[in-house]
């Protein structure tokens, strides 16, 4: 099975990504501009979410769920304002510490509550948002591999595993990066659970990891990745919404 990066490491890509985020930003030459993956969004939009929910989640940690209330950055003031909101997030985990219980929505699924699934969650949602950046600014680069194979890893079990009933025939299905990591998912009446892949799956796709990760994100079709087997499964996924 894949094993998550250490604490420590999660840290340091949240800060990492949080960089490569505001290069991307302080290079755009317009803060107005769309971003084709968050239809009606602009740059400017972009990091007032970003930086927002990087504040909400520092709260999270050290308190639990709060009424949160975003601020409206100043654009002169932008970049610093974002960076500060990491600043605030990684200090809060940090001074908490991986193992400590921490809420999070994915109670269902096979993730962990604890403050480290939370900072593992962070660094990912930072990591496609700088690509939804990249990719309005004109200059979009692969999530890093290392990044997209975690990222992969951290979607199924965080936001696709769950016992809310498969609405269609049960069935199995095997990811396979080309990074060298796989996936065996299991759908049914009991829900969706994650595993190590075996063979003999009833479909099967492979492909680059950040081809998979654009694609469970929303930012992209199933067109890159290399399909076999029963391919109405895939799109039973897509369709799927589990509470």
């Amino acid at each position: 099975m894949h094993t998550p990066p250490a604490f420590p490491e999660l840290l340091r890509l949240i800060e990492e990504r949080t960089a490569a985020f505001c290069d991307t930003i302080a290079a755009a030459p317009d803060l107005d501009a769309s971003v084709p993956t968050c239809p009606g969004w602009t740059l400017f939009d972009l990091v007032a979410h970003l930086g927002n929910g990087r504040r909400k989640w520092a709260g999270i940690v050290v308190d639990g769920p709060t009424d949160f209330q975003p601020e409206e950055p100043s654009r002169e003031g932008l970049l610093e304002w974002m960076a500060e909101s990491a600043r605030l997030l990684v200090a809060a985990l940090e001074k908490a510490g991986p193992d400590r219980e921490c809420w999070g929505w994915w109670g269902d699924s096979q993730t962990p509550l604890t403050v480290a699934a939370a900072a593992r969650r962070q660094v990912h949602e930072i990591a496609v948002h700088t690509y939804d950046a990249q990719l309005s600014a004109g200059a979009p680069r692969p999530v890093p591999a290392e990044i997209a194979v975690d990222g992969v890893d951290e979607f199924l079990m965080t936001c696709f595993s769950t016992s809310t009933p498969f609405p269609w025939e049960p069935a199995v299905a095997e990811y396979y990066v080309d990074e060298g990591r796989s996936w065996r998912i299991t759908v049914s009446e009991a829900g969706a659970r994650i595993g190590e892949a075996q063979g003999g799956a009833d479909a099967t796709a492979r492909g680059a990891a950040h081809d998979f990760l654009m694609s469970l994100y929303g930012r992209g079709g199933l067109e890159p990745l290399r399909l076999e087997g029963d391919v109405r499964v895939f799109d039973q996924f897509v369709a799927w919404e589990p509470e």
